[in-house]
């Protein structure tokens, strides 16, 4: 590699090289741009969005542009088209342009078939728009008639006369076939004479009858009315496509100057310009890579670039940040940009309510900012929806990722998952959270550090054996006990409070191993948390039962265009090209960098290496120099705190048990005399100031202002009623200063930070301390990167002991041993390149180790993401289809079709068993007439069989329909369901109880894959070959239980008992569970009756016909899924044998 970097040159600068004429030319447009007013500004917007004309594939300036095109097409060929609204027009255009939206091409492609699409616009438009032409003809002619007072139909020849007004009003009409215009007029002139005879008075309704004789002739003549005006319209496609190339211009047209337009508008809206570096780093996220930039170099600034010029198309653009804090502050804090300019900002959050209006609209808006957890779980509820008007996200267009390596490397291992509690007792995992301590360590268990594996030993097995009372633990009938006994096993060893969870207000809540925070709502899964809810003492929550998962590398693979920045991505350059195909671009700092990034201090000891933290802390902080302190967890940071209070150091900690002041502290660390401990990098998108961020903390002076206040100062707070008395006075003081008072107090605020950041930079800046090497490096440097920001002074040092994670993990005793032989005293460092070379190797190889199993988690996912591309396709086909009927009963010939085949196996039917057989199932759906007795199907083909079996099933399902649209008639708005509503509904009930039991299937299959490799066999290719096999026999039990529950449904006759009006849309269930956060409410859905599903008894089809059956009335009992087949039950397919020796074999 260092060779072809000889030979080629440096990629990273050859990309910087070409991008730098676009800089060029963003700069030479600064001038200009400064000249605009305010509302020359804002009016830029309009114009660049006029100007991408075409080039676009959806949104709403596609819509407007094709809504010109089509008025002027369409006004070309039909004249009637100028007394037509705009609203008329965009609504025959609209389903085309949805189709449109939908498609994948670049918008190159489009700019290359442009005339195609319009050829397909035009023709789609006018024949949507024809019927309304129609009425206006129909329009003009009575008002010629009335005019001249000529009754056509009284005429000598009523069919040259109708015709002659009908072509005077529509010219074209005469381009039509002859033939074709007098049938169309025979068929009409038969129903108008019709009813000109029935009528009592044949001179009252003249005028509605003439008006009826018009129209039919018009449909009548529609099809080669409707294709002889969209040819004409298409022959001026190709002259418009060609208009629209040269005035048009694309997103990268449009850069420089719309880059130059936000760099004014930040100037005069935040007082902030962007640099040259900041104008490299937003073309580069534009173009759909990743900007590495450092620490406080702007990157939130850089983002406003990119995603004003993707927002102009209308389609939506996704900032995801790492936290709901960050997503507020941008949102507000950046979003005066974008509204100055005319853009919608949005913003989602946990606090907004799934599916709310709220959520809707802001995804609705032009720019939306929120975290990746929200995001990805709409993404996931948008596919669990029953009605269109639930969705919320529009298409996943764009997004730039803040923190782009801690969203999609460090939380790339955990699955988001929405889930639901299932049945199981919880009894085992406290039985087992007792027993698993009488185990000893390694004579019962032994424990791999470095792969974070716990396993028993054969004595430990024996103990556990003697301890249930069983003779072999892992023999079939006890794997269950086997599963809850690994996980508690695990959480006893692996899994430490205050390290990797805490226990807060009875439940666990797990931190996050790279950032310290809390992530409340997020449970380990397989049972692994509630085994540690049990270990705890704390109330065990029920195992959940998976509705929809999908891993953040699937997710953001979804969108059309992706990018990111972040401090930290070179180090991780070849997973982030290997899994999402973005390549890292590392911008340059404005100013250069003067850090001192001083040698690691190892010790031998982890106690000796505290005391030299502590003793580097306090000299520092009487110096007056600020520090911040890393640790890797809680309990570190906790401990740390301790010895520093024993020192009378005053200082913060900033981990998952102070989550919520996080932004402040960060804020104040650079303040002198500051001594700020934090967990691994919690606080980051939050500047460290030297001398302290004044804005952050404005709030706080006020507080302290307001406190000091006489009256405020002399008032009680011993009692909580006190105390809240207190609070509101002070919160009222605060509402009734005056902004002169606010902005004395601010401007004060100010000059002391700008006196306390000259005494800081004198002092050398923020000094970094960190007290334990991660896993990764890049991590490592994110915690360096928090000192030296904008060419700041600042330092850093790593302070290790051989005693640290680690270094345990990877082979320490040897060093300890030496430093032991050359007499080291515990408190005496060692200092030494060979052993900082060895922890980069190490620290090498972990990240390694973490980026194949990340590698691992997505070779098996895309095999399910391949699956649930499938599965939500065609849900969203049913959502948005106006018409399953042909579908489904397309179903019922393929389902009956593979009954007889799974009931008469051979080519002709052999004996009457086999056709009592086949009609037990029949009769679950449809009575089955006198006729279809064995002795009269004995002659039949199968394939013969098949069609007069799926004749009777198809006629009785075509009837009851038609019952059902009767019924909907009479009762109209009283919640009487149409076949077409039981058909989706049905539809979407089977296709989420089906799928989700797949996804579980999955799991558990995947789970026990490895043990293939004992054979000789890869594992994934086998999880491929099984996946798929499931994935056929999930298809088919699809199709196989809509049949049946429609058809069971509609079996007898059909009675309505009307109660109430049809309820809204069905709502996503309450219970259900992020790993995140709590979703959804609780609709109340009915279980189907599990007694449907078995066959009839030997009273054979006679006694099923001898009485009427009733089926549940649609509007107040609706079909939902069947129940999960137990092993023992029959299986679904109708072969009479039990699921387990069936398709569960």
């Amino acid at each position: 590699m260092q060779l072809l970097t000889k030979i080629l040159g440096d990629p990273n600068q050859r990309e910087l090289k070409r991008i730098q004429p676009i800089i060029d030319r963003i700069n030479a447009l600064e001038p200009e741009i400064q000249k605009l007013s305010d509302e020359e500004l804002a009016g830029k917007t309009a114009e660049f969005r006029a100007q991408l004309a075409l080039y676009l594939k959806g949104g709403r300036v596609l819509e407007d542009e094709l809504l010109k095109l089509f008025r002027e097409a369409v006004t070309n060929v039909e004249p009637l088209a100028e007394r037509c609204s705009d609203e008329q027009l965009r609504a025959a255009i609209t389903d085309y342009r949805q189709k449109l939206d939908r498609r994948r091409d670049e918008e190159e492609v489009l700019r290359d078939q442009l005339a195609d699409v319009l050829d397909e616009l035009f023709a789609a438009g006018y024949e949507r728009l024809n019927p309304t032409f129609n009425a206006l003809r129909v329009e003009a002619v009575m008002d010629l008639v009335e005019e001249r007072q000529l009754w056509p139909e009284e005429a000598p020849n009523p069919e040259e006369a109708i015709m002659g007004l009908l072509q005077e009003v529509e010219p074209d009409l005469a381009q039509l076939p002859e033939e074709e215009r007098r049938r169309a007029f025979a068929k009409a002139w038969a129903i108008f004479e019709e009813e000109r005879r029935q009528a009592r008075n044949p001179d009252e309704e003249a005028d509605e009858r003439l008006e009826r004789l018009l129209s039919r002739i018009l449909t009548h003549l529609q099809p080669e009315l409707v294709a002889y005006k969209a040819e004409a319209m298409q022959s001026l496609s190709e002259d418009m496509a060609r208009r629209y190339r040269q005035k048009g211009k694309t997103l990268d047209d449009l850069l420089p100057e719309a880059f130059a337009v936000v760099r004014e508008v930040a100037r005069r809206v935040l007082n902030m310009r962007h640099f040259d570096v900041q104008l490299i780093g937003g073309v580069v996220l534009h173009q759909g890579k990743i900007a590495e930039m450092k620490t406080g170099e702007g990157k939130t600034l850089v983002a406003t670039l990119p995603v004003y010029l993707n927002a102009l198309t209308g389609k939506g653009v996704h900032v995801v940040t790492v936290n709901d804090y960050l997503a507020r502050r941008d949102a507000e804090w950046m979003g005066k940009i974008y509204r100055f300019l005319g853009m919608s900002v949005g913003v989602i959050v946990n606090a907004v309510e799934p599916q709310s209006p709220e959520r809707r609209a802001a995804y609705a808006a032009d720019i939306t900012y929120g975290t990746n957890n929200e995001f990805g779980f709409d993404y996931l509820r948008d596919n669990m929806v029953t009605d269109l008007s639930q969705l919320v996200q529009r298409e996943l267009n764009y997004a730039i990722v803040d923190e782009v390596d801690n969203i999609l490397i460090d939380e790339a291992r955990t699955p988001l998952i929405i889930s639901g509690p299932g049945p199981e007792s919880t009894d085992l995992y406290v039985k087992f959270a007792r027993l698993v301590p009488r185990l000893k360590p390694e004579i019962d268990y032994t424990v791999d550090e470095k792969s974070r594996t716990v396993m028993l030993t054969d004595e430990g097995i024996e103990k556990m054996e003697r301890m249930l009372g069983t003779q072999n633990l892992y023999a079939e009938e006890h794997l269950d006990l086997a599963r809850y006994m690994e996980n508690a096993l695990k959480a006893h060893v692996l899994f430490k409070r205050d390290r990797d969870y805490l226990v807060k207000d009875g439940q666990v809540i797990i931190v996050d191993e790279f950032t310290g925070r809390l992530l409340p709502g997020r449970r380990y899964s397989e049972g692994l948390h509630q085994a540690i809810e049990a270990k705890e003492g704390v109330q065990v929550q029920r195992e959940n039962h998976t509705y929809a998962t999908i891993t953040f590398q699937n997710y953001f693979r979804l969108y059309r265009k992706l990018a990111g920045m972040t401090g930290t991505a070179i180090t991780e350059a070849e997973e982030f090209h290997k899994i999402y195909k973005l390549d890292v671009i590392v911008i340059p700092p404005n100013k250069p960098m003067i850090r001192q990034d001083l040698p690691d201090l190892i010790y031998r000891t982890e106690e000796a290496k505290w005391r030299a933290v502590v003793r580097e802390i306090k000299e520092r902080h009487e110096r007056g120099q600020p520090v911040l302190v890393g640790t890797t967890s809680v309990e570190k940071s906790e401990h740390l705190s301790h010895l520093l209070s024993l020192e009378g150091i005053p200082h913060n900690v900033l981990n998952a048990k102070h989550h919520e002041r996080e932004a402040q502290i960060i804020a104040q660390a650079g303040r002198s005399g500051a001594v700020t401990i934090a967990t691994n990098m919690a606080g980051r998108g939050t500047d460290i100031l030297l001398g302290g961020n004044p804005a952050s903390y404005f709030d706080l002076v006020l507080r302290k202002h307001a406190e000091n206040v006489d009256y405020i100062r002399e008032m009680p707070e011993n009692t909580p009623e006190e105390r809240e008395e207190k609070e509101e006075a002070i919160r009222q003081y605060i509402e009734g200063m005056t902004e002169e008072e606010k902005n004395e107090i601010l401007q004060d605020l100010i000059r002391q930070c700008e006196e306390d950041h000259q005494r800081v930079v004198e002092l050398g800046g923020l000094h970094v301390i960190g007290t334990e090497r991660h896993e990764s490096r890049r991590i490592d440097n994110q915690l360096r990167g928090r000192a030296g920001r904008q060419g700041d002074p600042g330092s850093s040092r790593f302070y290790l002991s051989l005693e640290d994670d680690l270094m345990r993990r990877f082979g320490a005793d040897r060093a300890s041993n030496f430093m032991k032989m050359a007499g080291m005293d515990d408190d005496t460092p060692l200092e030494s390149s060979l052993v900082s070379r060895f922890i980069e190797q190490t620290q090498a190889r972990v990240e390694g180790y973490n980026f194949d199993i990340r590698k691992h988690v997505v070779e098996y996912d895309d095999v399910i993401a391949k699956q649930r591309e499938v599965i939500y396709a065609d849900r969203r086909a049913v959502l948005e289809r106006a018409d399953m009927h042909e579908r489904v009963l397309e179903m019922i010939r393929n389902e009956i079709a593979a009954l007889v085949d799974r009931c008469i196996p051979g080519q002709a039917i052999n004996d009457e068993g086999e056709l009592e057989l086949l009609f037990t199932q029949i009769e679950r759906w449809v009575h089955v007439p006198e006729d279809f007795l064995p002795e009269n199907l004995h002659a039949l083909r199968k394939d013969e069989l098949k069609e007069r079996l799926s004749e009777l099933v198809i006629e009785h399902y075509e009837a009851q329909g038609r019952r059902l649209a009767e019924l909907a008639e009479e009762h109209l708005g009283q919640g009487v369901p149409t076949l077409g509503d039981l058909e989706r509904s049905i539809t979407l009930q089977v296709v989420d109880r089906l799928w989700m039991d797949h996804i579980d299937a999955l799991d558990v299959m995947r789970s026990g894959i490895q043990f293939r490799a004992v054979g000789q066999r890869d594992p994934l290719t086998e999880f491929k070959n099984e996946a798929y096999r499931m994935f056929e026999e999930l298809k088919r039990a699809i199709q196989h239980y809509i049949v049946d529950e429609l058809l069971k449904m509609l079996r007898g006759e059909i009675t309505v008992t009307v109660q109430r009006p049809q309820p809204k849309p069905r709502q996503l269930p309450r219970n259900l569970r992020t790993n995140v956060d709590e979703i959804a409410r609780l609709s109340g859905q009915a279980k189907s009756d599990g007694n449907g599903t078995r066959p009839r008894s030997s009273g054979g089809r006679r006694a099923a016909r001898g009485g009427t059956a009733v089926a549940s009335p649609p509007v107040t009992q609706p079909a939902v899924p069947p129940r999960k087949i137990g092993r023992n039950d029959l299986c679904y397919c109708g072969s009479g044998k039990k699921y387990k020796k069936c398709h569960g074999a």
